[in-house]
């Protein structure tokens, strides 16, 4: 009998895409799965927990977590012009962004990281699900907001305004593309069972590209944004080569990242080598 692993992932059309066809399909002969969908804060706390066999995580939330898992070549989020914005009410004047109370989506978030390496640390972040900070601002209750997944495609219309992309200012200070998320599995995991994952979720995220209309009414059921076109775009920036294979330079980058929040003081020393 083929062991069963336990995964979550989030409900946005980029992990939808990416993990269709392995949910759905018997691609491999060495493992089944059992999934739930989590929001990404929500996995980030899962992973400390060591909750799950196989998760998606923030890669902040990941340098938390090395002692207890690894890091597949597959199913990446990485990529250039795809970081998040730091937002307010269009109009809204603002006489300073340090010091101030800031929206993010979770305190384990590659996005709270960005804010930290753009502000240094001279910020009071309040987390909350990151569906939920665009109506915040909005209603004046908070001045400030970090927004992440499809919120950057529909923010203007809503009437806010950009006040800086923090994947480029990550690439304008380091030339970089921006590590968002990644995909863990337990170190404990057999390690050919590890390499058996890898190369089944690369397949799926094949057999997205060969068949999207398989995956159409999945994505549509799972996101927060209905419009097609919206969740297109969405799968579009964040789902692309480095989601395949992460490759020399997305592992360059993700390294990168580490060094920046250990300079910061928001991670601790860890020797452990991260990708299986």
């Amino acid at each position: 009998m083929k062991p069963e692993l336990t995964l979550a992932y989030s409900p946005c059309p980029n992990d939808t895409f990416l993990f269709y066809h392995l949910i759905h399909e018997d691609i491999s002969e060495k493992f089944s799965v059992k999934e739930e969908l989590h929001d990404v804060e929500k996995l980030n706390e899962y992973s400390e927990q060591k909750k799950f066999d196989v998760t998606k995580l923030s890669f902040f939330a990941y340098f938390h977590v090395i002692e207890g898992y690894s890091l597949l070549n597959s199913g990446s989020a990485l990529g250039r012009g795809c970081g998040p914005l730091l937002i307010k009410k269009k109009g809204k004047d603002l006489k300073k962004v340090k010091g101030e109370k800031i929206l993010v989506p979770g305190l384990k978030t590659t996005a709270n990281l960005l804010l930290n390496v753009y502000l240094q640390k001279d910020f009071d972040p309040t987390p909350l699900r990151y569906d939920l900070i665009m109506d915040k601002i909005l209603n004046e209750e908070f001045d400030l907001g970090v927004i992440i997944h499809e919120e950057r495609f529909t923010y203007e219309e809503r009437g806010l305004e950009k006040v800086v992309d923090l994947g480029d200012y990550w690439e304008s200070q380091t030339g970089k593309p921006i590590p968002l998320g990644a995909i863990a599995v337990k170190r404990s995991t057999d390690l050919e069972l590890q390499k058996e994952f890898d190369k089944s979720l690369r397949k799926s995220l094949e057999l997205a590209y060969q068949f999207p209309e398989k995956t159409r009414n999945y994505i549509l059921e799972n996101s927060q944004v209905k419009d097609e076109s919206v969740v297109k775009s969405h799968i579009d920036l964040y789902v692309n080569e480095f989601t395949k294979d992460i490759g020399s330079e997305g592992k360059d980058a993700v390294y990168a990242l580490l060094e920046k929040a250990k300079s910061l003081g928001l991670v601790k020393e860890n020797k452990l080598e991260m990708f299986i």
